[in-house]
């Protein structure tokens, strides 16, 4: 194995470990306690995946994108 597939791999690694801490922590603090921000902190993604999402909708519709050579 090269340099570079040795360090994708420790990138995956550690993305999957942070991924992994994070769905433990979510589950530890919010699911399992039920404090009074799960209810904030569901309606921020909500509006934050409709915020990104309209971006890319708009993005995808531009004309100027479509025509871009290098797509």
């Amino acid at each position: 194995m090269d340099d570079r597939s040795i360090a994708g791999l420790l990138a995956i690694i550690v993305i999957v470990a942070l991924a992994i801490l994070g769905v433990y922590g979510f589950g530890t603090g919010y699911l399992i306690d039920a404090s009074e921000y799960l209810t904030s902190t569901i309606g921020v993604l909500v509006v934050a995946i409709l915020a990104v999402g309209a971006l890319i909708a708009l993005g995808a519709g531009s004309r100027r994108w479509r025509e871009n050579p290098y797509w």
